[in-house]
């Protein structure tokens, strides 16, 4: 069987869509340990409110993640389709993930000032992608 690597577009955005996937779960587990397992799963009104702010800032930083895939994750997969992969669109997706990573984590943290700048390191990255697809950027 043969070996494939992903090309750096592609890895990046595979561990984007990962990390992404993944943002909810010290939510739930903050859920279980203050409601208890069978309340957490048994909420057909879908009521989550929290007795920590942090969660609720992770569950708006999770939402915020999921909203801007449906932007990067087609920037990514056009510049792939079109072959137009360079050194500026690997460049994009690594700072996209690392956007994002910090997003959640100050966002969670409730750490001021460093919010927006993260958040705007990934607008900056989707740019840089849509740049290139339109060929401004090399």
């Amino acid at each position: 069987m043969p070996m494939h690597t992903l090309n750096s577009e592609l890895y990046w955005l595979t561990l984007t869509v990962i990390m992404t996937g993944l943002m909810w779960l010290p939510y739930i587990v903050n859920r279980v340990i203050e409601i208890g397992l069978g309340t957490a799963i048994w909420d057909p009104q879908g009521i989550t409110q929290t007795k920590v702010t942090w969660a609720d800032r992770m569950m708006r930083a999770h939402a915020n993640a999921v909203e801007n895939m449906v932007i990067f994750i087609p920037l990514v997969l056009i510049v792939q389709l079109a072959g137009l992969n360079n050194s500026t669109t690997a460049l994009a997706c690594a700072l996209y993930f690392y956007a994002r990573l910090a997003h959640v984590i100050v966002f969670t943290l409730g750490i001021p000032l460093l919010r927006i700048p993260a958040f705007m390191a990934g607008v900056i990255a989707q740019a840089m992608l849509a740049l290139s697809i339109v060929e401004i950027m090399v």
